[in-house]
């Protein structure tokens, strides 16, 4: 069985345990290249798509000849068309191995980077400046998770480790669980109240696209900062740069953004209270390894399938 590993443009698969067991099995062959030639991955009988670097919709799938099965790496598909699959008898399997770590982490890089306005004072040492102003500490302060997932529960853990006191809000949260996870349940209009920063880490569905709106915007403090490493549509943008731009908040820390890559006349991107990275937040050594290792299983047990089948 021939496999292709997509849009490795970073070098990351080659060295993963995932595919030392993959080649054990199969012949894989990983592409660092994009690509606009359906025929570049037509011949293959398997696809392994790097999050959603590649946009399988109907056109695509019709085109690709031999591919069977596509190992979708993360939970988030909306690149798929998936009835379009269905109907070119191409299987999707879903490969969720956890990033949480790399994520976690970069959320509070990020808290730090704003609210010590690191990057901005970097480049205000290169011009030769030298004037350090008072910036905040996170001891003492409040975090406000937004989701608390294995991303919210893990930035959860770094910031009590800092001494902060964290609250949390999701849909399906509720007192107890919030306090199993060593948390304080906060509804979510009362979290923006009351948080010092606001870390986003819910998955973006209908009921959380546009969640973070001008109203709940106004509700957070103006010495606040807002962090989203989960999806952009989540907050509203253009409500976003309008608080950023008239100071109702400190600033903002964001890997994620309606439209990636983000536009580089972005209204963001003129914001100088604002830390901007480009959807770094699952690209790690540890999310890769945990990525190929899932995608291995996940192969292997659609092979050993389709074989006890036939």
């Amino acid at each position: 069985m021939r496999i292709a590993i997509l849009d490795d443009y970073q070098g990351a698969w080659a060295q993963t345990d995932g595919v030392r067991r993959m080649r054990e099995r199969v012949d894989v062959t990983i592409l660092t290249e994009p690509f606009d030639d359906p025929a570049v991955i037509s011949g293959y009988d398997g696809l392994i798509a790097n999050r959603e670097r590649t946009r399988f919709d109907r056109q695509l799938l019709e085109a690709l000849d031999g591919v069977r099965v596509i190992v979708q790496t993360g939970k988030h598909n909306p690149h798929i068309d998936f009835a379009a699959a269905d109907d070119c008898g191409i299987a999707v399997v879903t490969a969720s191995g956890g990033y949480s770590i790399g994520a976690a982490e970069l959320s509070i890089g990020l808290t730090l980077a704003v609210t010590r306005q690191i990057p901005m004072l970097d480049a205000a040492v290169r011009r030769g400046e030298w004037l350090p102003p008072s910036t905040p500490v996170m001891y003492g302060k409040t975090f406000g998770a937004v989701g608390l997932g294995r991303v919210g529960r893990h930035a959860a853990r770094i910031a009590q480790s800092f001494g902060m006191r964290v609250l949390a809000w999701s849909r399906h949260l509720n007192a107890e669980t919030a306090a199993a996870a060593g948390t304080t349940y906060r509804e979510l209009d009362d979290l923006l109240r009351e948080a010092d920063v606001v870390s986003i880490y819910a998955s973006l569905n209908d009921d959380s696209r546009g969640l973070i709106d001008a109203r709940r915007l106004a509700l957070m403090k103006p010495t606040a900062c807002l962090i989203n490493i989960a999806r952009g549509p989540i907050v509203n943008e253009a409500a976003l740069v309008a608080a950023l731009d008239e100071g109702r908040i400190a600033g903002a820390g964001l890997d994620v953004f309606d439209a990636e890559p983000l536009p580089a006349d972005h209204p963001l991107t003129r914001c100088p209270n604002v830390v901007l990275t480009p959807h770094i937040g699952f690209p790690t050594d540890h999310g890769y390894e945990q990525f190929s290792t899932a995608a291995c299983d996940a192969l292997f047990e659609y092979l050993d399938t389709q074989q006890a089948t036939n």
